[in-house]
């Protein structure tokens, strides 16, 4: 069975600016999630899910939508600020939905194999496909819990422009996720990578493993992300800003020895968009690998 791929693209690009999913950055008006599409392809998986919302829905569909159905299954899914339990209710100055762990969970209906869920805004490149792919094909069904993730150095991840968000990884010898710890506001400042939360300014190491939100599950995922969103959501569901994330629900899993996740390595580059200024390294990078012969000047 081939896998599938989760692209989670209703992001808004607040601190972007615009709608960065279909911003044109390769030099035949390519978006990043045209190289991630592609190099899903590449890697043998058999479809792909969108996540968008509702607002951003028309214009998306019509870039996309028949750009790549020849090439792999194409599907969408929703994601809305009242995608919540039933009988839940929630702050009236909520403005978005509720983070990465909810966009995963409302893909349920549309994927029963192994899949890889990965942000719309990151390039990953082909060997993090490649690498997911050839674990997930060997699960069993003895092996359901089993999850993987690609692991990044978190200097190679870091903005010139502004703070990132990382997820901080700790492995064991045999490569298998013993905790991540998200960290929301991280910038390299006097040759230091510091990650402040609240009041407090922690160093943290350029060299450590982060996650970049490239997951691979399967869909056993789904009745864990049901149970954890619940009790997420009758928690926070007063604060505004609170979000869902992906890395929390992997560590409670991890530590409660309810799923196991190997961290794999890619030899490829990650790059991506946070903020504005990023976009010209970006649009180089890509110049770059067409350059280079790793893709071609026109994907499609």
């Amino acid at each position: 069975m081939k896998p599938t791929l989760l692209i989670l693209a209703a992001g808004m690009g607040s601190r972007y600016g615009s709608l960065k999913q279909i911003d044109q950055l390769g030099p035949s008006g390519e978006t990043i999630i045209d190289y991630s599409v592609y190099d899903a392809v590449r890697a043998g998986f058999g479809k792909v899910v969108f996540v968008i919302r509702r607002s951003i829905e028309e214009e998306f569909k019509e870039v996309f939508l028949n750009r790549f159905g020849d090439k792999i299954k194409v599907d969408f899914v929703l994601q809305e600020l009242d995608n919540v339990p039933e009988g839940i209710s929630y702050s009236k100055e909520r403005v978005k939905p509720w983070g990465t762990g909810q966009a995963i969970l409302v893909a349920a209906e549309k994927i029963n194999e192994p899949f890889i869920a990965i942000n719309a805004d990151d390039f990953y490149g082909v060997e993090a496909f490649k690498a997911a792919a050839a674990y997930l094909t060997r699960i069993s069904d003895l092996e359901q819990n089993e999850y993987c993730m690609i692991g990044y150095q978190l200097k190679n991840t870091l903005s010139e422009f502004g703070s990132v968000s990382r997820g901080i990884c700790e492995t064991d010898p045999e490569q298998f996720l013993q905790t991540v710890t998200e960290r929301t506001s991280i910038r390299e400042t006097g040759g230091k990578v510091i990650a402040e939360e609240k009041d407090e300014h922690i160093e943290l190491d350029p060299d450590a493993l982060v996650s970049m939100n490239f997951w691979g599950f399967t869909p056993t995922i789904f009745d864990f992300l049901k149970e954890k969103f619940r009790a997420f959501i009758e928690q926070h569901a007063n604060q505004p800003k609170a979000e869902f994330y992906i890395p929390v629900v992997v560590n409670e899993l991890i530590q409660a020895e309810q799923a196991r996740v190997k961290v794999l390595t890619s030899t490829g580059k990650w790059f991506g968009i946070t903020y504005k200024e990023d976009r010209e390294k970006v649009v180089q990078a890509i110049a770059h690998q067409v350059e280079t012969g790793q893709y071609p000047e026109k994907l499609w």
